[in-house]
């Protein structure tokens, strides 16, 4: 639609905004005269505080009995009559339109080619909870909403600093969705900043409905099976980030707020570990290190093992697994992939599935079809056990699903064609991809380029609030965050 302005006569207007709606049912019209002027209500039924508009719109305007200048009817109804907290006006017909689609009403009046637009908004939301796949044992239990609005007011009650920015822009051909770049002055990184703006230019898409479709189309290394950008849909991690002289991107229609540059370290932090002690918290995040290294190689070790380096098994267990092998129909190989691809199946149908039923198939797919293909002889109980711990060691790295899912795998390959030889060389070659991770200008692996005690104080272990003096060094300015 081109850019267009209101006309004087009230008709010509009512007529352009119903040709705009004409397929939509839910559009709502109220023709009312004041002060000897006719008006025109527009606003869309399910999305507006209908209480608002009867108390401090119709209400108002109907029993005044003001003189107003029909030549400045618009300025003076806006300034006088009204009593609604934000009052906008317009004479833009897209302007005006956009704002009506989110919540707004528009009031037009005759002998004036400007339409005031009210902030009506009164849209229902799911309320606050805390996040399912985002649980904690200690620490704050909000979640963020759908509507980017709350989502933002949240993170203000976090961050009462008038250096915090949430700067609003529109993304989507057709949905026009709200997306607000947030972030703290003076702590953001201002490089990081402007490469975010021009990434977010070069969007041309038809709609936005998550924060998913922007996050793939900004992120570094699109091939990459690790993240260079970061989701959650808690406040306090939000805040914790920005904080840190980060930026998050609050889109409006989901939960999920985006947070970069995103470090490699982030991946093995916890969302309660600044909440509990930092000696559980330091345990935690060295087994999820472990977990995650556990998680993409076990099962394909033992299958190294088991084919090319049988004479580094100890006899016992050498013998073990030997007569274990017997009477299975598989190779080695094959069983690992057959294995690994139904816990996979088994992980996946228990997320999808309701809770409940989810729990039973994981237990039947766990106890009772894993041990009855052990005892049918169709797989053998070692490779049983290595791809089961495997897959455990797998649920402990929730935010590298995705790299586990496929090392994996990629691991298993390499084993069956060249043993640990393979392991060794794909081990390489990961560590490798990630020490070369950037993310929005900044080192994915920062805090190793120059390891302190500072640098290095919330990567491997997490050091005490007594102790964490610096910022990351995502920016060089006003790192420090704590007086010796």
């Amino acid at each position: 639609m081109a850019d267009k302005n209101f006309k004087i006569n009230l008709t010509d207007n009512i007529k352009t905004v119903e040709d705009i709606f004409s397929g939509d049912s839910i559009l709502r019209k109220r023709k009312f005269t004041f002060c000897s002027l006719s008006a025109c209500l527009f606003y869309f039924d399910g999305m507006v505080n209908v209480e608002l508009i009867n108390e401090s719109i119709i209400k108002p305007l109907v029993k005044s009995k003001a003189e107003i200048n029909k030549q400045k009817a618009a300025k003076q109804v806006a300034e006088r009559l009204l009593f609604a907290s934000e009052i906008k006006m317009t004479s833009n017909i897209n302007e005006a339109v956009s704002a009506a689609l989110y919540g707004d009403t528009l009031l037009l009046i005759e002998n004036s080619h400007t339409a005031i637009v009210i902030n009506t908004k009164g849209w229902r939301t799911r309320g606050i909870s805390e996040p399912e796949n985002e649980r904690v044992l200690q620490g704050p239990r909000e979640g963020f909403d759908e509507a980017a609005m709350f989502n933002v007011a949240m993170l203000r009650r976090r961050l009462q600093t008038p250096d915090f920015c949430a700067k609003v822009i529109r993304l989507g051909r057709k949905t026009n969705t709200y997306v607000f770049v947030c972030y703290i002055k003076g702590l953001v990184n201002e490089e990081t900043l402007r490469i975010l703006k021009y990434r977010l230019s070069k969007i041309d898409i038809d709609s936005v409905l998550d924060s998913n479709y922007i996050t793939e189309q900004i992120t570094d290394h699109k091939a990459s099976l690790f993240k260079s950008v970061g989701a959650t849909e808690r406040p306090d991690i939000v805040a914790a980030r920005l904080l840190e002289g980060r930026i998050a991107l609050v889109v409006d229609s989901t939960p999920v707020v985006i947070t970069l540059p995103y470090l490699f370290s982030e991946n093995f932090q916890s969302d309660e570990d600044y909440y509990i002690n930092y000696k559980l918290a330091t345990f935690g995040r060295l087994l999820r290190i472990i977990c995650f290294f556990l998680a993409t190689t076990v099962s394909a070790v033992y299958l190294a093992l088991a084919t090319f380096h049988f004479q580094f098994l100890p006899p016992a267990f050498a013998i073990t697994v030997s007569s274990a092998r017997m009477g299975v129909p598989f190779p080695s190989a094959l069983e690992c992939i057959i294995l690994t691809l139904i816990f996979e199946v088994l992980r996946e149908t228990g997320i999808r599935m309701p809770q409940s039923v989810g729990h039973a198939l994981s237990i039947v797919g766990g106890l009772v079809v894993g041990q009855a293909a052990v005892e049918a002889k169709i797989v053998s109980a070692p490779m049983l056990i290595a791809v089961a711990f495997s897959g455990i060691c797998g649920l402990m790295v929730p935010r590298l699903k995705t790299a586990v899912f496929y090392l994996r795998f990629i691991m298993i390959f390499a084993a069956a064609l060249f043993g640990l030889y393979g392991i060794l060389c794909v081990f390489a070659v990961t560590v490798i991809s990630v020490l070369k991770m950037e993310s929005f200008g900044v080192d994915a692996t920062l805090s190793l380029n120059n390891p302190t005690c500072q640098t290095l104080k919330d990567v491997f272990v997490r050091a005490p609030w007594t102790k964490m003096i610096t910022r990351p060094l995502i920016q060089k300015r006003n790192v420090i965050r704590k007086t010796k």
